[in-house]
């Protein structure tokens, strides 16, 4: 049985999603908890890409660079992007010790980033937790970044984890379902939108199921 990390281990209890999510907030995290999702690439983008023909990557939310950092080792051209400088420092010294090239940067997805239009081939956002203005939005901005035929790739943490699952953040704002992902990618091609599932080992040694949602889906060409 696959024990994966969970991606929820870089959580802490707060009042509300608002503090959980600032700039503040993710660089404790990422300062004192270590490399909190591992070094190894999220199972089910590896799934997806590991036969991929090279080709331009944008990794939204980028954390500590796991994810970049494998994309690059397999020969695509990587840009990942993260709120927290701390967490781009470390994805930046991952790369180094993996001696791959990423271009990493610290930018606000929601205020600062403005897409370059049509300039990558694939864009991945993995657990990127946002409410559902700011969602909308850096989905918007994500599908005018993506080049016609194009994909977007998209793992986040299921709507029903909560009550279901294990891990994740405790704030139904952030959380995604099938019918908000249909929504906001209306205009792309849907290849891919249901409930997967992580086998988490908890820290009393025993092994749940993490409810996930993924999507595939790709720009017209």
């Amino acid at each position: 049985m696959d024990h994966s990390v969970p991606e929820s281990a870089g959580h802490v209890p707060s009042d509300s999603y608002h503090e959980s999510g600032t700039v503040e907030a993710w660089n404790e995290r990422y300062l004192t908890r270590g490399m909190v999702w591992g070094t190894e690439p999220n199972q089910f983008l590896a799934a997806f890409a590991a036969g991929l023909t090279p080709c331009r990557v944008l990794d939204l939310g980028c954390g500590q660079g796991r994810n970049s950092v494998w994309l690059a080792g397999k020969n695509h051209q990587v840009t990942g992007l993260d709120l927290s400088p701390v967490a781009i420092e470390q994805a930046r010294q991952l790369a180094k010790d993996h001696q791959v090239k990423v271009d990493f940067d610290t930018v606000d997805l929601v205020r600062e980033w403005n897409p370059p239009p049509e300039a990558f081939d694939l864009i991945i956002l993995s657990y990127l937790q946002l409410p559902p203005e700011d969602r909308q939005l850096v989905h918007r901005k994500a599908v005018e970044a993506l080049a016609p035929g194009g994909t977007i790739w998209l793992i986040a943490h299921h709507s029903d984890n909560i009550s279901m699952g294990v891990g994740g953040p405790p704030y139904p704002e952030v959380l995604f379902n099938e019918n908000r992902l249909a929504a906001d990618f209306s205009g792309l091609e849907i290849r891919r939108n249901e409930k997967v599932f992580r086998q988490v080992e908890t820290e009393n040694g025993e092994t749940k199921a993490a409810h996930d949602v993924c999507l595939e889906a790709r720009k017209p060409l």
